[in-house]
């Protein structure tokens, strides 16, 4: 097989969380680029006519939505239900979804901490457990958590987020070390500083985007479409031997 080939995703779904727009948007379209159907899930997603919908559904590909409040254990549960009874065989899970509230932390309050932890770190654990069983019985699947820098760094204001992320970088490991053996690549993506609504406030802050931007390397923010490519390769054939690892997408943050 020529090694391009590995990277084609045809006949392959994908279920990629928090699709509608920044990073997951981003995933999801370089899915579908390489060949994918793709389910799509956000708390906001639109039933039908969603940018993400119009931009995979151009490039040929099936697309179909859902929403869910990835706070609501009940709503998580019945989703899953929903997208195993209509999507028998789910190859690839991006783990995307997320969420993140700024105080300090003598001030973070319990129900900031508690909707963080359920959102980024419970409901991504359950739909890993619920979508991997079925991808052990088969002896094939990927999965893709979507980490942080603060998957390795502690963060300032954003103490609930920092543990939350730190815990995907531990489960992406706690997965991988279970499933690597059984046909299941388990992997994650760490984005550095990148151009979504979660950093419009940092972006729009002079003296925040100048200590920022000085230190990365790339001399740049990133973009969402800088997570195609990572993403194409850890769903296809051609990451078969990369299990437990957490790629930086950062512009070099993490080298300096």
């Amino acid at each position: 097989m020529s090694i391009l080939n590995k990277f084609r995703l045809d006949g392959k779904t994908a279920l990629v969380t928090g699709c509608r727009r920044g990073i997951g948007k981003a995933m999801a379209e370089g899915l579908a680029e390489a060949g994918a159907d793709i389910i799509g899930v956000s708390a906001s997603l639109e039933p039908k006519g969603s940018d993400v919908a119009q931009a995979v559904t151009a490039l040929g590909r099936k697309f179909a939505a859902y929403t869910c409040d990835f706070s609501d254990r009940n709503a998580l549960y019945a989703f899953i239900a929903a997208v195993k009874q209509d999507f028998p065989v789910v190859d690839i899970l991006v783990n995307n979804a997320g969420t993140i509230l700024r105080k300090p932390a003598a001030e973070h309050p319990d129900e900031y901490w508690d909707k963080i932890i359920e959102v980024n770190l419970t409901a991504q654990f359950i739909l890993t457990r619920e979508f991997g069983k079925d991808m052990l019985a088969r002896g094939k699947g990927k999965v893709i958590f979507t980490a942080s820098l603060l998957t390795f760094q502690g963060g300032i204001m954003v103490p609930g987020y920092a543990a939350s992320k730190a815990g995907i970088g531990q489960i992406t490991k706690a997965f991988a070390n279970e499933w690597a053996g059984q046909g299941v690549n388990v992997n994650a993506v760490a984005p550095g500083y990148i151009a979504t609504d979660n950093t419009e406030a940092l972006r729009n802050n002079p003296t925040r985007s100048r200590q920022i931007l000085e230190r990365i390397p790339a001399g740049r923010w990133g973009d969402p479409e800088d997570f195609k490519g990572v993403t194409v390769f850890l769903a296809s054939d051609a990451s078969d031997y990369v299990h437990g690892t957490i790629v930086t997408v950062d512009g070099g943050w993490m080298g300096r």
